[in-house]
């Protein structure tokens, strides 16, 4: 959906529980001493400025990322997560001419990094990333942030299509992270069709999906597609932390729905979310789902 610019919603507590889970996921990955390949179908603009106009207009961020800037109580994943985005944070007011200290409240709160930024922190030299992105604006925004990284290469082109391409890679372990926008009732039935073909070429990858929690059909259908999906095992997670507006809508929450996931996982998002949803919670009935199945 070439309308969709995610600098309007980065760092919103859909943003937050991606990129939690996308950190254990790649952290676990890297246990072994051996090279893997992520591919990011929908990467987006790699990096996002919380003071621009487009994060401004409804200011998403303040109930998600901002919410959690200044604590320090949180579980060890969750501030593993919070490292990253400080760290992205003190890289870019430091390129910016800004000031500011290594952490939390003696840090300003102004950049947000996508999945892209955050997966290329935790890249080994020997990992790979590939990106795909097809959006002309948000792709220049991404070349411009990792256009000359190593071990990372983009193509504005289609990531449901360029992802036949990706699998299975040569070291034989794979990452691959999807996370369209869904305004097209479409993508939901692409996420699932992807999927399928992907499995055939390359069963034993790691699949993360993030959906939204929306008044859609198809996205409360989603995740019972996707476990149809998963004879070697999946995990379910989900916040629900925002209300609906009057009529009904709105983004009340978001999923993440893994197959293959590490083993590690579901106990990591045990200890997080209860916490993770306290914090984040807009109402009093705000709660979460942890669910898998083990093969």
């Amino acid at each position: 959906m070439l309308a969709y610019r995610h600098a309007f919603h980065a760092g919103n507590h859909a943003d937050v529980l991606k990129h939690l889970v996308l950190v254990q996921v790649l952290r676990h990955m890297a246990l072994k001493d051996k090279p893997y390949r992520l591919v990011d179908t929908h990467a987006g603009g790699g990096g996002y400025a919380l003071d621009s106009a487009q994060a401004q207009k409804k200011g998403e961020y303040l109930q998600g990322i901002a919410r959690l800037w200044d604590v320090d109580d949180a579980p060890a994943a969750v501030t593993d997560y919070l490292d990253l985005v400080r760290a992205f944070n003190a890289r870019q007011n430091t390129d910016g001419g800004a000031s500011g200290g290594a952490a939390g409240g003696s840090l300003p709160l102004r950049h947000y990094p996508g999945s892209p930024a955050i997966a290329q922190a935790l890249l080994r030299p020997m990992d790979q990333l590939r990106l795909f992105e097809l959006h002309p604006t948000e792709f220049g925004i991404l070349s411009d942030h990792l256009g000359h990284a190593r071990g990372v290469q983009l193509a504005q082109a289609d990531g449901f299509e360029s992802l036949k391409g990706q699998l299975p890679p040569p070291s034989r372990r794979a990452v691959v992270l999807m996370d369209p926008s869904y305004e097209l009732a479409s993508d939901y039935a692409r996420v699932v069709d992807s999927l399928r073909d992907a499995l055939r070429r390359f069963a034993e990858g790691v699949y993360v999906v993030w959906y939204p929690q929306v008044s859609r059909v198809e996205a409360g259908q989603l995740p019972r597609r996707l476990q149809a999906l998963a004879p070697k095992g999946w995990l379910h997670a989900r916040i629900s932390v925002q209300q609906a507006d009057a009529q009904g809508y709105g983004l009340t929450g978001s999923g993440m729905f893994i197959l293959n996931p590490p083993y590690t996982l579901h106990a990591t998002l045990a200890a997080c979310l209860p916490w993770l949803v306290e914090r984040l919670a807009q109402h009093h009935h705000a709660t979460y789902l942890l669910d898998q199945h083990v093969v």
